[in-house]
């Protein structure tokens, strides 16, 4: 059988000799090289998560030595203590132990998901969180999953009518709450909607996630009505600042020459913008949404701290007042833990969206 004849083998254009289409051929190398080159990529991406997860603790560790005050004093206020005690209670948390041995033995027990106990509320650190988490994660998953939405749409919209008036109300509207403190705000809606102020009633709690006589449908609606300010606040926040990515993102491709050849088929504006247009300007965005949603483990701090929402938030700022080194530094962990994951899993669905990326 001749070599033009031979299955997945063709003559050149010289005819000097057969190239390899087949299994073998160039097509089957450009493949390969793609196949292992995601592999790589996620190889890479997961080896810089663990670097930055170790970066973390050796931070969390000696940022918080840096702030003044002694726990054990803090603890023992206004109860008379003698030197001995002050030792013995220093003895007992392993603070009189050399620095590095500290920092060792920190990070051995880091590694194997022991946080230490608190100083204050003498309880594992990790049970503290379990308890606090589910409060967090429900009013600033609510929030996110709002501003998220509520943010691309109206940054889609925007840059598809760049220039008109809807344009310009909206980009104001976002700058200016994207440049107001979460935590002011939050004040702001407390006199306004709360205390009330003219003629205007208060209508919501000042705080608190319930009012504590209630059970069943009857629950869920006073949670409901405790959460409406806290999720304001985040939402106008965030959602700003979605708007303004988005609108940035799709203002790039609005004059890409492959928007140019999708109306010259005959394609629809609306059917331009949500095929074409919107997909390619959905990368910036994602790694934004994927931060967001690392901000559901931490909460904003701030905003529970303002309207006394018993979450991770609150209890960050009640450890961060003691000092309370090990609640501190395992709020740490977790809340950074949290945007090192959503960071990882950004980059690893980019490839998938783009395949350009990872190559």
């Amino acid at each position: 059988m001749s070599a033009a004849s031979t299955p997945g083998t063709a003559r050149d254009a010289a005819g000097d000799g057969p190239v390899g289409t087949g299994p073998s051929g160039p097509a089957a190398r450009a493949a390969s090289g793609t196949g292992t080159a995601y592999p790589l990529y996620v190889a890479g991406k997961l080896g810089g998560a663990l670097v930055s997860l170790f970066a973390v603790l050796v931070t969390s560790f000696f940022l918080f030595r840096v702030i003044p005050g002694d726990p054990v004093k803090a603890m023992t206020h206004g109860v008379p203590t003698s030197a001995e005690q002050l030792a013995t209670l220093r003895r007992q948390f392993g603070m009189d132990l050399p620095l590095w041995q500290q920092f060792t033995d920190y990070c051995a027990k880091a590694l194997t998901g022991d946080l230490g106990s608190s100083y204050q509320f003498h309880a594992p650190v990790g049970e503290l969180i379990v308890q606090k988490l589910p409060a967090t994660l429900l009013l600033t998953g609510v929030a996110v999953v709002i501003y998220s939405a509520l943010g691309l749409w109206l940054g889609t919209r925007s840059a598809w009518r760049n220039g008109s008036l809807g344009d310009r109300l909206n980009t104001g509207v976002a700058l200016t709450l994207w440049s107001v403190p979460a935590f002011w705000l939050g004040l702001l809606l407390i006199i306004f909607f709360s205390v009330g102020i003219g003629p205007i009633p208060g209508m919501f709690p000042t705080g608190g996630m319930e009012s504590g006589d209630t059970t069943g449908l009857a629950y869920v609606v006073d949670v409901a009505h405790h959460m409406v300010l806290p999720v304001a606040t985040l939402v106008a926040v965030g959602y700003a600042q979605t708007l303004l990515v988005m609108r940035s993102s799709l203002l790039d491709e609005m004059g890409s020459d492959y928007l140019t050849t999708a109306r010259a088929k005959g394609l629809r504006d609306d059917l331009v913008r949500r095929r074409h247009a919107v997909p390619n300007a959905m990368l910036p965005t994602i790694t934004m949404v994927f931060i967001n949603l690392g901000h559901v483990a931490a909460g904003s701090i701030l905003v529970e701290t303002v309207f006394s929402w018993p979450g991770l938030g609150g209890l960050f700022y009640s450890a961060l007042s003691v000092p309370d080194l090990p609640l501190v530094q395992g709020l740490f962990v977790v809340f950074a833990g949290a945007m090192i994951l959503m960071n990882l899993l950004a980059d690893l669905l980019y490839p998938l969206l783009d395949p350009r990326v990872g190559r």
